[in-house]
């Protein structure tokens, strides 16, 4: 199995941003766009660790609460209800869509962990977020 940990950035938010994906505490993937925001990057870092494992059994670590819930309780109400939520639409929805084709179709595993406490895995992905967000790639 795959081991993933990814972490994503922007600063100001909304501002420049950057995400990171690790395996085996390495960047594997580095991305980022020139104006988004938190939620995006840690979005589109959960996306880049599903494509890199692309059918094999991986277990992906994020401390963005926000897209575990997103696409273990949400999603699936929201794409019974056409892609619509009743407080008004869906922020991201196209990079909800991809992310919950993706988690609904391969291996996935998500694992919350408290960011910003001392893990040093999460410490690491962090950092690299930062890092792609200045620019760095691999």
């Amino acid at each position: 199995m795959r081991i993933f940990w990814t972490d994503g950035s922007a600063s100001p938010n909304p501002g420049p941003g950057g995400f990171a994906v690790l395996e085996a505490g390495k960047p594997v993937v580095l991305g980022g766009e020139p104006e988004t925001t938190n939620i995006r990057m840690e979005g589109l870092a959960l996306l880049a660790a599903m494509k890199t494992a692309a059918g094999e059994e991986c277990e992906i670590h994020t401390d963005s609460e926000f897209w575990v819930n997103v696409l273990t309780k949400w999603a699936p109400g929201w794409k019974r209800n056409g892609w619509k939520k009743k407080t008004g639409p869906i922020a991201n929805l196209e990079l909800v869509q991809e992310l919950y084709k993706w988690y609904t179709t391969q291996p996935v595993k998500l694992v919350w962990v408290r960011g910003h406490v001392g893990t040093e895995m999460n410490e690491l992905a962090d950092s690299w977020a930062n890092r792609a967000r200045a620019g760095e790639r691999v």
